[in-house]
């Protein structure tokens, strides 16, 4: 076979090849692996291992940032008491943790406040605001959220309370009432600014970090023997935020992650530490980690436990505190899983009949507004689409969360949709948003969103195929040749894990294991062999042509490789996402 001849694979897509420039794993492939995902010769230096000093921008050049570290530079100088409001997923407990850490560091002991998903919703609400600043704070700082609360901020600035917002969501071109607004996404952001709109807001608050710090250095306020904090212990928290939020793990997004990692590894942080046991995490987490197993469980808080539990848990010192409360949240993320299981069920019933869509809306009634996020993203990868998935309370008002494909900006159409009166409220950013729609207004938001997106999803669509970077006999799984493709990482969003082609192979002991899960051996002509699994395809065509296969029957495998920790010495298996017949 040549490398790129599959036009149609059993999953209905042509195999295209990433990297024109051949796949001759002989050369260098941690440099092969960097020019096929867009680095040039010259740059390629610098992301061979990603370092901050060589992606770290000058945080003044984001706008407000200075104004923003002068302020609480004022506040921590006058004994002024701080409060964090942070958004109750991953991004906002880590934003929040990370200045909590900080700002106990320079002597101040912030306010912390998360708010809880079923009873106040997304985002600092007025009342919240009002009570801050009724228990003391002057000065609060939104993180992960703010960018669209205008009537909340506008009741803060009235109570007296003063407003920093550090958010990466979009923005409209008003921005709401604060001291400053902090957000890589400002419309009249500056060109270099707006260059890191893909960071999380962990990485903002990470920014806001350095500049508060430049600026308290240069008040004098370490000059006497002062212990100047040391933001580099924090990055655990930014690499988390980071790829839980599925931020693409770009320019300075991934020095934060792969140093952020090295952080982890030293386990510094006892939450990190104890979450990490809980999730059965035996070696040092790798950035899948960071996504599959320590994020959900942060998350499980605030979906369907107690919304303060992430943030609580990042910020103790108490080991026996942070066991507690990291089995806490592993209960919170089993409860979380069963909850998921049944939306997703009928989540995809629903869809189904909308399979011509150029945007799937599906909505019912009791579905539980912690998990609908989750539900939207299985539907965007079964069906190759933008998804939106709505639970609908008793009063018939929906909650909803969506996820997007690559080329589609889903939040430039919700804020479209709110400014036309479809939504009470919603935004986000290009891959994922949230909404809150009025009872009856489902039918209304789904057409105006499939309309106003149909030009965009047919050209992402059209533009769809599984991209291949090296094609393999069934002897070149090894291990060996992980080892050698993590060295192109940390890989996640938009900074793709290498995709292999593996074959001509037969399959053996094929089988479903677990909720779906297609587990199998591959065996090459010269009898060598490895592991594989195709995770929840086994009600899927290309699933069920794998589980239906004949004995004498040789098949082309496309997927992820990954060291085979069962098997041990230089084994690898194989996660599938795609099969052809050979």
């Amino acid at each position: 076979m040549s490398r790129l001849d599959i036009e149609r694979s059993l999953s209905g897509q042509p195999w295209r090849w990433r990297y024109q420039g051949g796949d001759d794993l002989t050369r260098d492939l941690t440099d092969q692996l960097l020019l096929a995902r867009g680095i040039t010769q010259a740059d390629l230096p610098r992301h061979r291992s990603p370092r901050l000093r060589d992606f770290l921008p000058d945080p003044s050049t984001f706008r407000d940032m200075d104004k923003a570290a002068a302020r609480v530079a004022d506040a921590i100088e006058a004994g002024e008491t701080i409060a964090l409001f942070g958004d109750y997923d991953v991004d906002g407990a880590t934003s929040a943790a990370l200045l909590a850490r900080l700002l106990r560091q320079l002597g101040a002991e912030p306010m912390l406040y998360i708010p809880d998903r079923l009873m106040e919703g997304y985002g600092p609400s007025g009342a919240a605001l009002v009570e801050l600043k009724r228990r003391g704070a002057g000065l609060c700082i939104t993180v992960d959220c703010g960018a669209q609360a205008f009537a909340a901020l506008d009741e803060a600035a009235a109570a007296g309370l003063e407003v920093i917002v550090c958010d990466h969501h979009k923005c409209d071109a008003t921005l709401p009432t604060a001291c400053a607004v902090i957000n890589p996404n400002r419309l009249d952001e500056s060109e270099l600014g707006a260059a890191h709109g893909h960071l999380a807001a962990v990485g903002m608050a990470f920014l806001l970090g350095v500049a508060l710090l430049r600026e308290l250095r240069r008040r004098g306020r370490f000059v006497d023997g002062a212990p100047e904090p040391d933001l580099l212990p924090l990055l655990d928290l930014v690499a988390l935020g980071t790829v839980a939020d599925v931020a693409k793990l770009q320019t300075l997004n991934r020095a934060f992650v792969t140093q952020g990692l090295k952080v982890m590894a030293s386990q510094r942080n006892v939450g990190l530490t104890a979450l990490a046991r809980v999730a059965g995490l035996k070696k040092a987490p790798a950035a899948r980690d960071l996504g599959f197993a320590l994020g959900p469980r942060i998350n499980a808080g605030g979906r369907v436990g107690e919304a303060d539990l992430g943030v609580r848990l990042l910020t103790t010192e108490d080991a026996a505190e942070a066991e507690e409360i990291a089995a806490r949240l592993d209960r919170y993320n089993e409860e979380r899983r069963a909850i998921e299981a049944a939306v997703t069920e009928a989540a995809l019933e629903a869809a189904e009949a909308q399979a011509d869509s150029a945007l799937l809306c599906v909505a019912g009634a009791g579905w539980h507004p912690g998990v609908v996020g989750i539900v939207a993203s299985r539907l965007k990868e079964r069906f190759r689409r933008p998804a939106l998935v709505i639970g609908l309370d008793e009063d018939g008002v929906g909650k909803g969360s969506g996820r997007s494909i690559s080329g589609v900006d889903l939040g430039a159409a919700i804020l479209a949709a709110r400014d036309t009166g479809l939504l009470l409220a919603g935004g986000g950013h290009a891959m994922a948003a949230g909404v809150t729609v009025a009872p009856g207004g489902t039918e209304a938001l789904h057409a105006f969103l499939a309309e106003r997106l149909a030009d965009e999803v047919a050209a992402a669509r059209a533009g769809q195929a599984l991209v291949i970077d090296a094609v393999l006999a069934a002897g070149g799984v090894a291990g060996a040749l992980c080892d050698r493709i993590e060295a192109a990482g940390p890989y996640g969003a938009g900074w793709p894990a290498p995709r292999v082609a593996v074959g001509p192979v037969r399959l053996l002991n094929v089988g479903v294991v677990g909720q779906g899960h297609v587990r199998l051996r591959a065996v090459g002509d010269d009898q060598r062999g490895f592991k594989a699994i195709a995770f929840r395809a086994a009600d899927r065509e290309w699933g069920q042509a794998l589980l239906g296969a004949r004995p004498d029957q040789r098949f082309w495998l496309a997927g992820v490789l990954k060291r085979d920790e069962w098997t041990g010495g230089d084994a690898a298996e194989m996660h599938l996402e795609d099969a052809a017949y050979a």
